[in-house]
Formats: structure tokens, C-alpha cells, sequence
């Protein structure tokens, strides 16, 4: 019977010969389930175990979206200035050089256009990962520009908003990319060329309140956060305790914010139908 017992002791594989695993390959949603990065991928980057909607930026969404990952980007090198010569812990221009590094991105919006199901679309993409997906000059411009290509062309029009809101660093400059977005929704929806708003994980602040809120349709995510002041700013403002699942995509969408929540696995296909919808 000593087939299955161990002749030598130890592990005998030396240092050099060990191989790690490469980090990203494994992906952990919040309630432990475990997934390849490769089948998150294939599954539009939610987990089949328990419909964990992954978050993720431009990049992925244009995947998602556009017709074999095929479109033409909108004025990809516009880059922030620093009017006010803001400072806080560094300078405001090492800020934007350190993160256009890090993330490969010229601010915190992208748009495109290209065809979806054979439809042609613009999409303006937000991306939490330049400065919290802060809404600078920048990102109201292209924003505005993108509404510009949609009027010029009367293509029909999305924006995927992921934002914490207006950028401190630029102030009233930030604030007043609310006003022109807004003005900018204003002619598109004179000239009836739809205008679709999806909200993800999390949309806030002068976001909610300006050109995330204005769409024709406003549809969401599963449990994205959707708001504008933090819950416990609400709370200590009005002196009482907040509800159960206050400010979640469900909760918006009992309250009449928005028109319907979506998977993201059919986000595509249900875009699909709605602009065929419109058409008519």
C-alpha cells in the first residue's frame, strides 16, 4: 500500500523554479465570488455568480457599445488648463501630467462616434479614473462639441456619466460647464434628436444636476449610487435617518428618476430597440 504514500519529505521545487500568478488574471466581487478576468470580459465585466456590475471606464464601454470596437473618437487631445493657478497639495498642471500618465486618458471624458447595431450614435463616456471623474472645462467642451456632431448630423446622442461631481480645481469654471451642457441638451432636444442619459456607479454632484439628469430617457445600472449631496451631508441637513437603500439606482427609479434599469449584458440590444423605437 505505499502508493500513495510520500517517499520524499518536503517540497522539493527550488525558489527559481516557482511561478506566481500574474496579478489581474482572477477578479473578486464584493459578496467573494471569484471570476477570470478573461470570462468577466466575455460577460460585458459582470459576474455571472451574482450579477456584480464591475466597474469600468471609456475603453470597456466602447467595446460594449460600437460594432466590432469600431468608431471615430471626438477631439481626443484636448487637455485642461489651470486658470485659477490652483495649488493644494501640488501644483493643479502636475495633477493633470501625473494622472494623463497613469491612466492613458487626456481628461475624464471621451467621445466617439461610430455605429451601434448599425445605428449611428455618438456616445460621450465619463471615466472615474481621472481625478474621480471630476467635471472640468474640458469635459463640459467635449461634451458640448459631441452634442454639436449629434445636431450637425442629427444623430441621436448618449452620455454615460460616472462622476463625483465638479472639479474643485477649476471652480466656477467647473460650475458653469453645468450651464452650457444643459444649454447644449436644450437645442438638441428643439431639433428632436434623442438624447439618452445612462448613469452608472456613481454619478453626483453637478452631474446628477445638470446633463445626467436631462436625457430624453434616463436609464441606469443595478445598484449604481445616483445623487447629489453624500448621505450624511442629507442627514445631518434634514436631522433624520435616510431610508433603506437610499440614493441606489432602485430606489431612483421607484421615485421616477429614471425610466428603466438595465443590465449591462443587454445594454447594447436594449439601445438597439430603443433607437429603432424613436426612429418612428
Amino acid at each position: 500500500m505505499a502508493w500513495f504514500k510520500r517517499k520524499d519529505a518536503g517540497i522539493k521545487t527550488s525558489t527559481k523554479e516557482k511561478k506566481d500568478t500574474p496579478d489581474g488574471l482572477w477578479f473578486k466581487t464584493p459578496k467573494g465570488n471569484i471570476i477570470h478576468t478573461r470570462e468577466l470580459k466575455s460577460n460585458a465585466y459582470v459576474c455571472p455568480d451574482d450579477d456584480y456590475h464591475v466597474k469600468i471606464g471609456s475603453k470597456e464601454y466602447f467595446e460594449i457599445l460600437f460594432d466590432n470596437n469600431k468608431f471615430q473618437e471626438l477631439d481626443e487631445n484636448m487637455i485642461s488648463g489651470d486658470p485659477l493657478d490652483f495649488v493644494d497639495s501640488k501644483p493643479y498642471t502636475s495633477r493633470i501630467e501625473a494622472t494623463i500618465s497613469k491612466t492613458g486618458l487626456k481628461d475624464a471624458v471621451r467621445s466617439a462616434v461610430g455605429k451601434l447595431d448599425g445605428q449611428d450614435i455618438v456616445v460621450a463616456c465619463m471615466d472615474f479614473g481621472f481625478i474621480g471623474g471630476s467635471m472640468g472645462s474640458v469635459v463640459g467642451e467635449k461634451i458640448a462639441r459631441a452634442i454639436d456632431h449629434s445636431l450637425k448630423n442629427n444623430i441621436p446622442f448618449l452620455m454615460i456619466s460616472k462622476s463625483g461631481g465638479a472639479r474643485m480645481m477649476e471652480a466656477g469654471f467647473s460650475l458653469m460647464q453645468m450651464a452650457k451642457t444643459s444649454a447644449k441638451l436644450a437645442l438638441l432636444a428643439e431639433a428632436k434628436i434623442p438624447y439618452i442619459s445612462m448613469l452608472t456607479d456613481p454619478t453626483t454632484g453637478g452631474v446628477t444636476a445638470s446633463y445626467a439628469m436631462l436625457g430624453d430617457f434616463n436609464i441606469a445600472e443595478p445598484g449604481a449610487l445616483i445623487g447629489f449631496a453624500g448621505p450624511r451631508v442629507i442627514r445631518e441637513t434634514i436631522g433624520k435617518d435616510l431610508p433603506k437603500g437610499f440614493q441606489s439606482a432602485e430606489f431612483v427609479q421607484e421615485h421616477g428618476f429614471l425610466d428603466f434599469i438595465v443590465d449591462r449584458r443587454q445594454l447594447k440590444s436594449r439601445l438597439s430597440t430603443l433607437l429603432r423605437l424613436l426612429k418612428n
